[in-house]
């Protein structure tokens, strides 16, 4: 029990996306997980590179989920400014993206992410596919987070 006690702090999750419904569909996924976390969200990498550069209190996510396509400064642009930053670079990244586009894949992978998730997010019609983020959340998402806390 004592080493649980010395590392009490809620896990951050920085979410980059702008789509209003992708954003429902990703806090409903992490509802479902068991671990208490912090999620912090942006509208665009400009936003989420304030929060991270903060002079009084800097951002330290243990994990972006972060989409490609997005005004202002889209995910790919985002991923090459943090990696040449000195205290960013080694942040995990999932990249959520609508894009198959091999371009986009090839390039996220070469800056070091650490997966790709294809939306759409939710499936509503009545296929037997799973919800990618909810597979996402409870098999990934889950080890790496309460790896960080243990």
């Amino acid at each position: 029990m004592e080493k649980y006690k010395n590392n009490m702090k809620k896990p951050n999750i920085l979410l980059i996306e702008d789509d209003e419904l992708d954003i429902i569909s990703v806090e409903r996924s992490l509802k479902k997980l068991e671990i208490k976390y912090v999620l912090h969200q942006a509208y665009n990498g400009l936003e989420a590179l304030k929060m991270l550069r903060d002079a009084e209190i800097p951002l330290v996510p243990d994990v972006i989920l972060l989409d490609i396509n997005m005004p202002r400064m889209n995910g790919i642009e985002f991923l090459k400014i943090i990696r040449a930053e000195e205290n960013l670079k080694d942040l995990k990244v999932f990249i959520m993206t609508t894009s198959s586009e091999s371009n986009d894949r090839n390039t996220a992978e070469e800056l070091g992410i650490s997966g790709y998730i294809i939306k759409p997010l939710n499936y509503t019609d009545n296929t037997k596919r799973p919800d990618s983020m909810d597979a996402f959340v409870q098999f990934h998402l889950r080890k790496i987070l309460l790896n960080e806390n243990v």
